[in-house]
């Protein structure tokens, strides 16, 4: 492997003519062209559920690009897909004068992933050539490795930078779980550009379509949205709307760290949505001043305090549904199913109300509400509830056995019916079971079949705890 020995050419400015990057551009176009680096190295063979890292990247950076403007430049560059174990295989396969997304597109499907992952030495060939036609430009590193040939990424960008080379660079780590990326962040942060974790085809869909959109041409980077749960980073989604108005200016999405995003000085309202494992809901952050040539951080914190459930028949552990809702309100913020067991549900601090619903057993009283539950940030709140039921096993017989009938069962009271079922005339189901709230019920049965529409009635008491039985002979 060749020292990593560009630097010092580098810092002299003293071009090398490797590579062939002729980067050419009309300098009178407004827009700034977008360069991408695309990983074709050997580990892009790599699968995730299933499918190819190349295969998806050239899936998602072919549809990003299909969305660019009908005019932007697009330059293209890849690396490691020549030759195996070269560290300066790197090849431009479109220039800035590029804009036509086909031939990209085609470049693309023609790649083929073999060699190493020479990250300083691709960025530096870009901007070697950035240096030389005077232009700026934003760069867009796509890699699922780090540097495997010893260069160092981040010195690259920050001499780049001390020297005046005008661009933004944003990377974006495809599938780099367990990976080292701190040298990819210093690096992004040093090109004045964000660092992006994709992990699946949905999060690189979504880190390609932000950094296209955070382009050189924007504004510097004004305003910094933290969030924040239980003092630890979360990843969250921002929208940014005119202050006052249902006008969205713009987006962005903090990846566990800070999202930045430029902005005209102005007046805005921020809507924060946590986008991680979490019940608690978005929060609206109004009239953010944002300055020009002045940073403006927001830390949003998403502090939930949870709700733990325990619901009980006659003592034991029971299955029952949650339905959680803000006190006065009826939209449901969390709920589930308790399954018999401790259940937790994880919500914004406030004042709830808790419902639950007692399953497999009927009458009036399977339905509780606890009222005007107060959670605070990182406490507990336990709401437990003990339903009670007791068992009805009622059967029909006939002079030949086992007898066909439905049965309806009937609060006394309020003349309310609340089970029924149909006896047939198998012993799994004659007699037939029904859990039952204790009080006083009226059953009635019909006949099928040879008894058809024939009648019979009778009350019965339910206990908690306690099994009645009847068998009526017809």
């Amino acid at each position: 492997m060749k020292p990593f020995s560009f630097l010092i050419p580098f810092l002299l400015w003293i071009v090398a003519p490797t590579a062939n990057l002729d980067f050419n551009y009309p300098q009178q176009d407004p827009t700034s062209p977008i360069i991408f680096i695309y990983d074709a190295s050997g580990s892009m063979w790599g699968q995730i559920q299933g499918t190819t890292k190349v295969e998806i990247a050239r899936q998602v950076l072919s549809e990003t690009i299909d969305q660019l403007g009908p005019n932007q430049r697009i330059g293209f560059v890849a690396y490691g897909h020549r030759k195996k174990g070269d560290c300066e295989d790197v090849e431009q396969l479109a220039d800035l004068s590029n804009t036509s997304k086909a031939i990209i597109k085609e470049q693309l499907q023609g790649i083929r992933p073999l060699g190493k992952t020479p990250l300083a030495y691709s960025a530096l060939q870009v901007i070697e050539k950035l240096k030389v036609q005077g232009g700026k430009a934003t760069i867009i590193l796509l890699t699922d490795g780090i540097e495997s040939c010893g260069g160092d990424l981040c010195e690259v960008i920050r001499q780049a930078k001390a020297a005046g080379i005008d661009f933004r660079m944003h990377i974006v780590g495809f599938g780099l779980s367990g990976e080292d990326v701190d040298p990819l962040k210093c690096a992004a942060q040093a090109g004045d550009g964000k660092y992006y974790d994709a992990g699946d085809a949905t999060e690189l869909t979504t880190a390609l379509e932000e950094v296209t959109h955070q382009t050189i041409d924007e504004p510097d980077y004004n305003l910094g949205v933290v969030g924040i749960k239980n003092g630890v980073s979360i990843d969250a989604a921002v929208r940014i709307f005119m202050a006052g108005t249902k006008d969205e200016f713009k987006g962005v999405r903090t990846y566990r760290d800070t999202g930045f995003v430029g902005l005209p000085p102005g007046k805005y309202d921020l809507v924060v949505r946590p986008l991680e494992n979490s019940d608690v809901t978005a929060q609206t952050i109004k009239d953010v001043i944002v300055e020009e040539g002045k940073m403006t951080i927001r830390t949003i914190s998403f502090d939930a305090g949870k709700i733990q459930v325990r619901t009980m028949v006659n003592g034991e552990g029971w299955d029952a549904t949650v339905n959680i809702t803000l006190t006065e309100q009826s939209k449901s913020v969390s709920g589930g199913r308790t399954y018999g067991r401790n259940q937790f549900y994880e919500v914004a601090p406030g004042t709830y109300d808790v419902k639950l619903n007692c399953l497999r057993v009927k009458g009036l009283e399977i339905e509780q509400m606890v009222k005007g539950i107060v959670v605070s940030a990182q406490d507990t709140t336990l709401i437990e509830h003990n339903f009670m039921a007791g068992t009805a096993k009622i059967g029909a017989l006939g002079k030949g056995g086992l007898l066909d009938a439905t049965v309806n069962i009937v609060e006394k009271t309020s003349q309310r019916s609340v089970a029924g079922g149909r006896t047939y005339t198998s012993d799994s189901s004659n007699p037939k079971s029904f859990l039952l709230n204790p009080g006083e019920y009226v059953v009635t049965l019909v006949g099928v079949r040879e008894f058809k529409g024939q009648k019979q009635s009778f009350e019965m008491t339910i206990k908690a705890g306690e099994t009645f039985e009847k068998m009526v002979q017809y």
